[in-house]
C-alpha cells in the first residue's frame, strides 16, 4: 500500500497546517477555517500534515482511531477508511462516575460507541497486506469503548476525509470500558450498543454495524500504518469505527453508552482548558519530535 500525492492539485505546507492544529488543540481555541485555506489535495497530503503534527505533539502513540469514508468518496480517494492517532493523555478508563470529555468551544465534538482491539504483539514492519485471520492473531483483547471525536475546526467533517486525516483523524480521546468475554468466539451481533445524549436515544448498533466488521477496520489500519512507517505496536489500541453513528455533543451535555451485558459508559462534556505548560510559546513547535 502506497500513497502518491496528485501532482496536478496543490496542497498546503504540512508544517504550517500541523503547527496551526497543534497550537489550537493545546490552547483549546477554535479555528475559523482550515489553516492556509487550501485543503490537502488527497489523503497522502492529509497524512503528511498528520505525521508532522504527531512529531509536534511530543507523545508516543497509544493507539489509533479508524473512521469510515463516505461511499461516494471512496473511489476518488482510493480508500474506504481514514485513520488518526490517539495519545496516552487522552485515554481514559470508565468508572463509577462520568468521564469528563474536554471539548473546544466553537470546534467539533462528538461521541461514538466503539469496539476496541488491544494489540498483543508488534506487527511486522514491512507487511502491508493482511487477512482478517492474520490481523486477529495480533490481538490480545477486545473492549467496548467510546471515542471522543474532536477538532478545533468545526467544519472538519464537512470539508471531508482529506481534512480529517490532516488533524489526527478528528480524534480527541478514547474511553475504555469492559473487556468482551470470549470475544474470539462471539458473533458480530454481540454486544449490541445504544447511545443516549441528555437521556435521549440517538442511535443503536452492534459490531455488525461496522462495515466489514471491526476486524476489517483492523486490517485496513495494519496496512496503512505499515505503509507510513508506523507499524502497530504491542499495547496499542485500535478504535474500529462508530457503531451507532457520530453524535454531536456540546459542553454541559451528557452521554450514556450502553453495551448489553457489559454495563454502560457515562460521560459529560466540559469546556476544554489550555494544557499546562503547552501552547503558549510558538517556538516550542519549531523542532518536531520524531517518533
Amino acid at each position: 500500500m502506497t500513497f502518491q500525492a496528485a501532482a496536478s492539485s496543490p496542497s498546503p505546507d504540512p508544517t504550517s497546517v500541523a503547527r496551526a492544529f497543534v497550537q489550537a488543540r493545546r490552547t483549546a481555541v477554535a479555528l475559523d477555517a482550515f489553516p492556509g485555506g487550501q485543503i490537502p489535495a488527497d489523503l497522502a497530503a492529509g497524512y503528511a500534515c498528520q505525521d508532522v503534527a504527531i512529531g509536534l505533539w511530543g507523545e508516543e502513540i497509544a493507539g489509533w482511531k479508524v473512521g469510515r469514508i463516505p461511499d461516494d468518496l471512496q473511489a476518488e480517494l482510493g480508500a474506504e477508511r481514514v485513520a488518526g492517532p490517539i495519545f496516552p493523555g487522552r485515554v481514559w478508563r470508565a468508572g463509577d462516575g462520568p468521564v469528563i470529555l474536554p471539548v473546544i468551544p466553537g470546534g467539533f465534538a462528538a461521541v461514538e460507541a466503539e469496539y476496541v482491539f488491544r494489540i498483543g504483539e508488534d506487527a511486522p514492519a514491512g507487511k502491508t497486506d493482511w487477512t482478517v485471520e492474520e490481523a486477529l492473531m495480533l490481538v490480545e483483547d477486545e473492549l467496548v469503548g467510546v471515542e471522543l471525536a474532536g477538532s478545533p475546526l468545526a467544519t472538519i467533517n464537512v470539508l471531508g476525509p482529506k481534512v480529517v486525516a490532516s488533524d489526527f483523524g478528528n480524534n480527541a480521546g478514547l474511553v475504555l470500558g469492559a473487556s468482551i468475554p470470549n470475544w474470539r468466539e462471539r458473533n458480530d451481533d454481540w454486544p449490541p450498543c445504544e447511545t443516549f445524549i441528555d437521556g435521549i436515544s440517538v442511535g443503536r448498533g452492534a459490531p455488525s454495524s461496522i462495515p466489514g466488521s471491526p476486524a476489517a477496520a483492523l486490517v485496513f489500519l495494519l496496512g496503512v500504518c505499515a505503509a507510513r512507517g508506523r507499524p502497530l505496536k504491542r499495547g496499542q489500541l485500535v478504535s474500529t469505527g462508530a457503531a451507532t453513528g457520530i453524535h454531536d455533543i456540546e459542553a454541559g451535555q451528557t452521554a450514556r453508552i450502553t453495551f448489553e451485558g457489559l454495563g454502560e459508559i457515562r460521560c459529560i462534556a466540559q469546556i476544554a482548558q489550555p494544557e499546562e505548560g503547552l501552547g503558549g510559546n510558538k517556538d516550542e513547535f519549531s523542532h518536531p519530535r520524531q517518533s
